[in-house]
């Protein structure tokens, strides 16, 4: 568990400091034209990437199996339809291909199985933060319950986090969410560090520390204290299922947002070219994430 927490803790950092400089930078200049042509051109390369991971998260779980796709277009219909995630849906899909694939003894199931999860129910000063104390009493909860919640990928949490800090909370608005995205696409480390940047623009140094450690834990105490029982059982046939059924929820869900969040970045001739573009350096040219975004931001920089 020491070991777990000094990697957690080396592999996060870096990221963090980059995160947070760039969102203090961020709020300071938003307002300058500059940082507008800059996420001009990020934003349209961010959905790009966003929809190849969507896909390839499809693919590689999904393969040949309807019943997945079957998910996986499900999660994407109610996705883009209620313009929100539905958390629960995740674990329901798992579930069901559960009873589909591996049905276990009723009695048992009840025993065994039985768990919980971690429920939750502008203008951050440019260093410190002027958010109230519910503000970042709802922050911790918000970000508690979506490092529960991730299944797949980093970028699954993506529908989720939309969800809360644009829809439930009106933390954020669509650009700026976007704009966090694209932040934690192009620097280094988990693309969950999404988060700092979040927290940030919630409320500064603060609200950054704050949903930071929140989305991690759970998923740090996720590997440390179920980490043993997952090896002993990794052959096992209802977990497996499980894990399949959510995973294809997440990739659904991905491809759902990604639509969602193309209508606000791809609204005209540049933005769908360099969308286009970066699909081409990405698929063709293997040409590494965080150097996309960057073109991008070049790009927007010369067309905005």
């Amino acid at each position: 568990a020491i070991g777990a927490l000094i990697a957690a803790g080396a592999f996060i950092l870096p990221s963090f400091i980059i995160v947070l400089g760039v969102a203090f930078f961020y709020v300071r200049y938003e307002g300058l034209a500059w940082v507008q042509a800059l996420f001009y051109g990020i934003a349209p390369g961010a959905i790009a990437i966003i929809a190849l991971s969507a896909f390839k998260l499809a693919r590689t779980t999904n393969k040949s199996e309807a019943k997945l796709w079957l998910i996986s277009a499900l999660l994407f219909g109610v996705t883009v339809v209620t313009e929100t995630e539905i958390a629960y849906l995740f674990v329901g899909s798992g579930l069901l291909m559960v009873l589909l694939e591996a049905p276990p003894r009723l009695p048992r199931f009840l025993r065994n199985n039985a768990g919980s999860f971690v429920l939750a129910g502008s203008g951050p000063s440019v260093l410190v933060g002027t958010a109230s104390f519910g503000t970042n009493v709802s922050l911790m909860l918000f970000f508690l319950k979506a490092g529960a919640f991730i299944f797949g990928s980093g970028l699954a949490i993506v529908p989720f986090l939309r969800s809360g800090v644009v829809e439930q909370h009106g933390w954020l608005t669509e650009s700026q969410f976007l704009d966090a995205v694209a932040m934690g696409l192009i620097t280094p480390g988990p693309v969950v560090i999404t988060a700092t940047f979040i927290g940030y623009l919630v409320g500064g140094l603060v609200g950054a520390l704050i949903a930071t450690v929140a989305i991690f834990v759970p998923i740090y105490l996720g590997v440390v204290l179920p980490g043993p029982w997952f090896v002993r059982h990794r052959d096992n046939p209802q977990l497996k299922a499980f894990v399949r059924g959510a995973t294809a929820a997440a990739g659904g869900a991905i491809a759902g947002v990604t639509v969602i969040l193309a209508q606000q970045a791809i609204n005209d001739v540049s933005t769908i070219a360099i969308a286009m573009l970066a699909l081409v350096l990405l698929l063709r040219f293997k040409v590494k994430e965080p150097v996309v975004v960057g073109l991008a931001g070049i790009a927007g920089l010369l067309l905005y």
